[in-house]
């Protein structure tokens, strides 16, 4: 009877909750509600989590997850989900699973059907971008970028092409020399933008292009947390003979019109009705 019992249990809903990045009057209504109502709280770090949620007046049991323990953990969270606990799944600071761990106990809970719900709020990524100045229609989180090797001068290549704006995490240390990868690069005027110490005290954001930045930054020796923001690299005029010679390639000939317009149209980054025409004028 017990099995029977527990088998027909309502299963438990994990919480994905924001916290402050850094002003703690960024944090939600809803997300102090869901902290106090929820079984547990599942914090990357609980001894940092719990000056948050003491500040809050929440008591709620918390426990330990980070990249050291998160596939075990995860089982363990599902278990406890399974049989009827709700739980929260916090991060230090911001919107969990942003260049933090999670992304494999949400995974596992969306695999094994268990529901799981954003409680939405502060993100670095979002905050930065919105008060950048740069285009926001396209953009792309790169989180931090490799150290060094074959995949640093990959991703640093990666940006240099980019169509959309790009936003990295860098530590004060290493934006220098960042920057001056970026300066080797990224063809100028490239617009940046350095966003300093977002939501806190001292929150700053510094425009300018490369060699402007570069500059700045060795007689001001960057400090606290770094939210790097790249413009989209200025796209050249694309003329009617570079379209119809893509058009041309032999790899395209097997699809439709339509499709090698829209292949051509996405790759030169023009619209497909004008690649589209032309495609058909050159059959005429």
């Amino acid at each position: 009877m017990a099995s029977e019992h527990n088998h027909n249990r309502r299963a438990g809903q994990l919480f994905v909750v924001a916290t402050p990045i850094g002003n703690l009057d960024d944090i939600t209504l809803r997300a102090i509600e869901t902290l106090k109502n929820v079984d547990l709280i599942a914090c990357e770090d609980t001894r940092h989590s719990r000056k948050l949620l003491g500040r809050l007046g929440i008591a709620t049991p918390t426990i330990s997850y980070h990249e050291h323990n998160e596939a075990a953990r995860a089982r363990e969270l599902l278990t406890r989900l399974r049989d009827g606990a709700d739980i929260a799944l916090i991060s230090d600071a911001g919107t969990p699973l942003i260049a933090d761990p999670g992304y494999r106990i949400v995974a596992l809970m969306h695999e094994q059907g268990i529901r799981v719900t954003p409680i939405p709020g502060a993100c670095s990524v979002i905050a930065a971008l919105c008060a950048s100045g740069l285009p926001t229609d396209r953009f792309m989180f790169m989180g931090f970028l490799p150290r060094g090797g074959t995949s640093r001068s990959n991703a640093v290549t990666q940006l240099t092409g980019a169509r959309h704006t790009c936003i990295l995490f860098e530590s004060p240390r290493r934006l220098p020399a960042t920057l001056k990868d970026l300066h080797a690069s990224c063809p100028p005027p490239r617009r940046l933008c350095v966003c300093r110490e977002v939501t806190k005290l001292h929150e700053e954001f510094i425009h300018g292009d490369i060699d402007a930045l570069i500059e700045h930054f060795a007689a001001a020796p960057p400090r606290g947390e770094i939210i790097l923001l790249i413009a989209p690299a200025e796209q050249a005029a694309v003329d009617d003979e570079a379209i119809l010679r893509h058009l041309s390639a032999p790899e395209l000939q097997r699809l439709s019109t339509s499709e090698r317009a829209r292949q051509v149209a996405k790759l030169l980054g023009t619209a497909k009705a004008r690649v589209y025409a032309l495609a058909i004028g050159s059959k005429s």
